[in-house]
């Protein structure tokens, strides 16, 4: 079973950064294809970012593209999302998954097999 901690949310003024981080385990992480969503109040959950095992390749929502990049370090069992020149329509809660069936897991939420438990950003203007 693999287990996910995210971690890094906070509270950040418009065009302000924050460094989320998902800590996984429970499975050789570099065998799980890894992504980013979230989830704002009154909305649908909405893809982020997704991550190749090896990290070779990446993907962005269009929302965010230019501003976020996913990472991930293998040896430390750790994918991260950069948010750059956050605005406030991308508060929202924000969720890591885990692909573990894929070697990349792309943009639909159904693929995931394994979430974390969310970690609330909020983006002041």
């Amino acid at each position: 079973q693999v287990q996910l901690v995210d971690s890094g949310g906070g509270l950040v003024q418009a065009w302000g950064s924050l460094r989320l981080s998902c800590a996984a385990s429970g499975r050789t992480f570099s065998s799980l294809a890894m992504g980013w969503f979230r989830h704002a109040p009154g909305k649908e959950r909405e893809f982020v970012a997704a991550i190749s095992c090896s990290g070779g390749t990446t993907g962005y929502a269009d929302s965010v593209k230019g501003r976020f990049t996913i990472s991930r370090d293998n040896a430390k069992n750790i994918v991260y999302l950069q948010m750059n020149s956050l605005k406030p329509e991308d508060t929202a809660v924000y969720y890591c998954a885990a692909d573990g069936d894929a070697y990349y897991g792309g943009s639909s939420y159904s693929g995931y097999d394994y979430w974390g438990q969310g970690t609330q950003v909020t983006v002041s203007s």
